[in-house]
């Protein structure tokens, strides 16, 4: 049985990749800071599922997930790296400490797991996912530290794709652009206008938006296609206009 470790799988996009990876028959150990929302996200990927509380913004932590995988599991075929969420905000009120923040999970984080977990994936031809978003190709002015971030993740992207071919082991990102999470419906509520979601959908020159499923869905479907390689893939409604 091959086994997938998804970040920040307590909810949202992370949680329903959980869910797609564990009914394509795959063990998933779910991580996240929240002990109480991942017991419930490993009750719809059970029995073939563990959980295990971590901030991968210390540095120790990656190491302790991707250990934590081997001995539960014996194996690592499959790294989604999800977790992150970074402030928006005016450029001029951004703090050191809320840039500092944005890197060190979205960013570091996946950097430390993905080397934690690299000689294990080397080993099995496994794949790497990276969940960044449509931030990092089309910036915005209260979007400073998530399109910075999304941008050095898929560079990162690029740059672990030549040393894959090298070892063996797939490497593609997907840029989400707008998706039903709690930190979506979050914004729509502070739009206070009982057609918030029309408005956006209007505002961002969307089709609508998008389900945490559908990019589950698109996951699936990297992994079963190897010649897919270093590719950096937006699925946001037509909302990126760039080349």
């Amino acid at each position: 049985m091959k086994v997938a470790i998804v970040t920040g799988s307590s909810r949202g996009i992370g949680r329903a990749i959980a869910r797609r990876l564990s009914a394509d028959g795959m063990a998933v150990v779910l991580t996240g800071r929240d002990e109480s929302a991942l017991a419930q996200a490993a009750a719809e990927t059970a029995p073939n599922s563990a959980t295990i509380a971590l901030d991968l913004r210390q540095p120790a932590a990656a190491a302790q997930l991707a250990d934590f995988a081997i001995a539960r599991f014996g194996r690592i075929d499959v790294l989604v790296n999800n977790a992150g969420a970074t402030k928006r905000g005016d450029f001029l009120a951004l703090t050191d400490d809320d840039w500092t923040d944005g890197f060190a999970l979205k960013f570091f984080g996946a950097v430390r797991l993905t080397r934690a977990a690299w000689p294990h994936l080397k080993a099995t031809c496994g794949s790497v996912v990276h969940i960044s978003g449509i931030g990092g190709r089309t910036p915005g002015r209260e979007f400073a530290i998530g399109g910075s971030v999304n941008a050095a993740l898929l560079s990162f992207t690029k740059a672990l794709a030549e040393q894959g071919i090298a070892d063996g082991v797939q490497v593609n990102c997907i840029n989400p652009g707008a998706i039903r999470t709690d930190r979506l419906q979050l914004r729509l509520q502070k739009m206070m206008q009982a057609d918030a979601e029309q408005r956006f959908i209007q505002e961002s020159g969307i089709v609508r938006v998008g389900e945490p499923e559908e990019i589950a869905s698109l996951v699936s479907h990297i992994l079963t296609q190897r010649f897919l390689h270093g590719s950096i893939i937006d699925i946001d409604g037509g909302q990126t206009k760039s080349l």
